[in-house]
């Protein structure tokens, strides 16, 4: 197996950029081999990368984005838990897809209307997988391949996107685009703007008091209304 500088020495055109949530570069002409390469090479404890059709992004997250990574898992498994609603959570598992040239690792991401129909143990088979039914990035700096296009490709249904102070839910369409909603399609009945508000009360000085209230919030505020409109079987 070629080394991995080798593979970027023969690929030309390499962009940099970083900021104060990740560091980011991208390699052009990258093959389809060697990205597979790259990720058997890498395993779990390399760079998180994202390919589309022959550019290659590498990304290291720095404290800020493993922190609001986290706080959107925090979230996410507290609701599930506290509602009742079955999930699959799989972090940051790579989904790749060779026919349409695209594979990304997102920042979180959970199996819930397809909670329990994972097949494979190891690595996503998107011919016999289903992909994520939600999607999480933390993008505080812009990501410079289309990250859009690749969740678009392995059919992902509904994203949201944290850069830092406004959160967006993306949903796909029937046409293979994204279109921005005031409403998740996974959690029809959750108030978005509650989950920036809680993010925006964070500190890390009380951690564990800020998880306490958010559950606290589940609770008494968002299992009434999600009981009341019969969501709940």
């Amino acid at each position: 197996m070629a080394t991995v500088t080798e593979m970027i020495d023969s690929s030309p055109a390499v962009t940099q950029e970083s900021a104060l949530g990740e560091h980011r570069f991208v390699i052009h002409n990258v093959s389809w081999e060697k990205y597979e390469a790259l990720l058997e090479l890498f395993g779990d404890g390399g760079p998180k990368m994202n390919y589309c059709r022959g550019d290659l992004e590498l990304m290291s997250p720095l404290i800020p984005h493993e922190r609001y990574k986290r706080l959107f898992g925090f979230m996410v498994e507290a609701l599930t838990e506290e509602l009742d609603i079955e999930r699959n959570a799989l972090g940051s598992t790579t989904f790749r897809k060779q026919m349409a040239e695209k594979g990304l690792e997102p920042d979180e991401c959970y199996l819930i209307a397809n909670a329990g129909k994972m097949v494979s143990e190891r690595t996503p088979d998107l011919e016999i997988d289903p992909p994520p039914d939600l999607a999480i990035e933390i993008e505080i700096t812009n990501s410079l391949v289309d990250k859009l296009s690749i969740y678009a490709g392995i059919g992902v249904p509904e994203l949201w996107r944290y850069d830092g102070e406004a959160l967006t839910v993306l949903l796909l369409q029937p046409d293979g685009t994204y279109q921005v909603s005031e409403t998740s399609r996974t959690f029809p009945f959750l108030p978005m703007g509650e989950l920036v508000r809680f993010l925006e009360e964070y500190s890390p000085t009380t951690e564990m008091r800020w998880g306490k209230s958010f559950r606290t919030w589940v609770r008494e505020v968002l299992l009434p209304i999600y009981e009341k409109k019969g969501v709940r079987e």
